[in-house]
Protein backbone atom coordinates (compact mmCIF):
# COMPACT_ATOMS: atom_id res chain seq x y z
CA UNK A 1 0.00 0.00 0.00
CA UNK A 2 1.19 3.10 -0.63
CA UNK A 3 0.09 6.61 0.75
CA UNK A 4 1.44 9.78 -0.96
CA UNK A 5 1.19 13.48 0.10
CA UNK A 6 2.87 16.06 -1.81
CA UNK A 7 6.12 15.23 -0.53
CA UNK A 8 6.51 12.09 1.43
CA UNK A 9 5.35 8.46 0.17
CA UNK A 10 4.81 6.19 2.87
CA UNK A 11 4.61 2.43 2.55
CA UNK A 12 3.21 -0.28 4.38
CA UNK A 13 2.88 -3.96 3.81
CA UNK A 14 0.23 -6.14 5.38
CA UNK A 15 -0.17 -9.07 3.34
CA UNK A 16 2.04 -12.71 4.73
CA UNK A 17 5.29 -13.37 2.79
CA UNK A 18 8.05 -11.42 0.89
CA UNK A 19 6.87 -7.78 -0.43
CA UNK A 20 9.85 -5.43 -2.85
CA UNK A 21 8.12 -2.12 -3.04
CA UNK A 22 10.42 0.83 -2.96
CA UNK A 23 12.70 -0.24 -6.69
CA UNK A 24 14.52 2.34 -7.47
CA UNK A 25 17.84 2.66 -9.88
CA UNK A 26 20.53 0.33 -8.40
CA UNK A 27 18.40 -0.70 -4.86
CA UNK A 28 15.18 -1.63 -3.35
CA UNK A 29 13.41 -1.57 -0.27
CA UNK A 30 11.45 -5.10 1.11
CA UNK A 31 9.15 -6.15 3.82
CA UNK A 32 8.93 -9.79 4.86
CA UNK A 33 6.13 -10.57 7.13
CA UNK A 34 5.75 -13.85 8.34
CA UNK A 35 4.53 -16.42 6.69
CA UNK A 36 4.52 -20.35 7.18
CA UNK A 37 7.86 -20.67 4.93
CA UNK A 38 9.38 -18.12 8.05
CA UNK A 39 8.56 -20.93 10.57
CA UNK A 40 11.63 -22.34 11.53
CA UNK A 41 10.45 -26.24 11.05
CA UNK A 42 9.30 -25.05 7.25
CA UNK A 43 13.07 -23.55 6.51
CA UNK A 44 14.51 -26.23 4.17
CA UNK A 45 17.49 -24.03 2.68
CA UNK A 46 19.73 -21.41 3.15
CA UNK A 47 19.88 -18.29 0.14
CA UNK A 48 23.24 -16.56 -0.89
CA UNK A 49 23.58 -13.38 -3.13
CA UNK A 50 26.34 -13.43 -5.15
CA UNK A 51 26.60 -8.92 -6.13
CA UNK A 52 24.72 -7.63 -3.01
CA UNK A 53 24.70 -7.18 0.13
CA UNK A 54 21.29 -7.52 2.20
CA UNK A 55 20.06 -5.75 5.10
CA UNK A 56 17.07 -6.35 7.52
CA UNK A 57 15.59 -4.39 10.17
CA UNK A 58 13.38 -6.28 12.82
CA UNK A 59 9.82 -3.98 12.37
CA UNK A 60 7.93 -6.27 14.74
CA UNK A 61 7.79 -9.38 16.39
CA UNK A 62 10.64 -12.06 16.89
CA UNK A 63 12.76 -13.34 14.39
CA UNK A 64 16.34 -15.59 14.14
CA UNK A 65 18.51 -14.32 11.56
CA UNK A 66 20.45 -17.85 10.12
CA UNK A 67 23.60 -17.35 8.81
CA UNK A 68 26.05 -20.27 8.03
CA UNK A 69 29.49 -20.97 6.18
CA UNK A 70 29.31 -23.81 4.08
CA UNK A 71 32.46 -26.72 4.85
CA UNK A 72 32.85 -30.11 3.65
CA UNK A 73 29.10 -29.73 2.13
CA UNK A 74 27.96 -28.73 5.66
CA UNK A 75 26.69 -25.47 6.77
CA UNK A 76 28.47 -23.77 10.28
CA UNK A 77 25.40 -22.11 11.18
CA UNK A 78 25.40 -18.51 13.19
CA UNK A 79 22.06 -17.67 14.56
CA UNK A 80 21.31 -14.15 15.97
CA UNK A 81 18.39 -12.92 17.85
CA UNK A 82 16.95 -9.82 16.01
CA UNK A 83 16.52 -6.93 18.22
CA UNK A 84 13.98 -3.95 17.10
CA UNK A 85 15.84 -0.80 16.48
CA UNK A 86 19.57 -2.69 15.30
CA UNK A 87 20.20 -2.94 11.37
CA UNK A 88 22.35 -6.44 10.72
CA UNK A 89 24.12 -6.65 7.19
CA UNK A 90 24.57 -10.06 5.88
CA UNK A 91 27.48 -9.62 3.10
CA UNK A 92 27.57 -11.04 -0.20
CA UNK A 93 28.36 -14.18 -0.21
CA UNK A 94 27.10 -15.55 2.91
CA UNK A 95 24.21 -18.10 2.85
CA UNK A 96 21.33 -16.68 5.06
CA UNK A 97 17.50 -16.97 5.92
CA UNK A 98 15.34 -15.87 8.46
CA UNK A 99 12.70 -17.89 11.18
CA UNK A 100 10.12 -15.73 11.99
CA UNK A 101 7.87 -16.12 14.72
CA UNK A 102 4.04 -15.23 13.83
CA UNK A 103 3.00 -12.12 13.54
CA UNK A 104 6.89 -10.72 12.72
CA UNK A 105 8.04 -8.29 9.80
CA UNK A 106 11.30 -7.49 9.06
CA UNK A 107 12.33 -4.54 6.59
CA UNK A 108 15.33 -5.49 3.68
CA UNK A 109 17.16 -3.18 1.80
CA UNK A 110 19.29 -4.60 -0.75
CA UNK A 111 20.29 -4.31 -4.76
CA UNK A 112 17.50 -3.80 -6.70
CA UNK A 113 16.08 -7.38 -8.76
CA UNK A 114 17.77 -9.41 -6.10
CA UNK A 115 14.62 -11.30 -6.07
CA UNK A 116 14.71 -12.16 -9.54
CA UNK A 117 17.92 -13.49 -9.99
CA UNK A 118 20.50 -12.69 -7.99
CA UNK A 119 20.28 -15.83 -5.36
CA UNK A 120 21.52 -19.66 -5.00
CA UNK A 121 20.07 -21.94 -2.58
CA UNK A 122 21.75 -24.96 -0.44
CA UNK A 123 19.16 -27.34 0.57
CA UNK A 124 19.86 -28.55 4.00
CA UNK A 125 19.44 -32.39 4.91
CA UNK A 126 17.62 -33.87 7.78
CA UNK A 127 19.97 -33.99 10.30
CA UNK A 128 21.30 -30.44 9.04
CA UNK A 129 17.35 -29.02 9.14
CA UNK A 130 17.04 -30.34 12.62
CA UNK A 131 20.43 -28.92 13.87
CA UNK A 132 19.10 -25.53 13.14
CA UNK A 133 15.76 -26.04 13.97
CA UNK A 134 17.29 -27.27 17.57
CA UNK A 135 19.71 -24.05 17.89
CA UNK A 136 16.70 -21.81 16.82
CA UNK A 137 14.17 -22.48 19.48
CA UNK A 138 16.68 -22.60 22.12
CA UNK A 139 16.82 -18.89 21.45
CA UNK A 140 13.53 -18.05 21.11
CA UNK A 141 12.70 -20.20 24.38
CA UNK A 142 15.52 -18.30 25.99
CA UNK A 143 14.40 -14.55 24.75
CA UNK A 144 10.63 -16.23 26.05
CA UNK A 145 12.40 -16.26 29.95
CA UNK A 146 13.85 -12.69 29.30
Amino acid sequence: MVETNKLIEKYREAGDGYHPFLIRDGWQVAQLNYDDNQKVENIKKLDVHLKTDEVFVLLKGQAVLITASIENNRPLFELELMKSGITYNVPQDVWHNIAMLKGSEVLIVEKSDTHLSDFEFFNLTEEQQALMVQGVNEIFSKNKKN
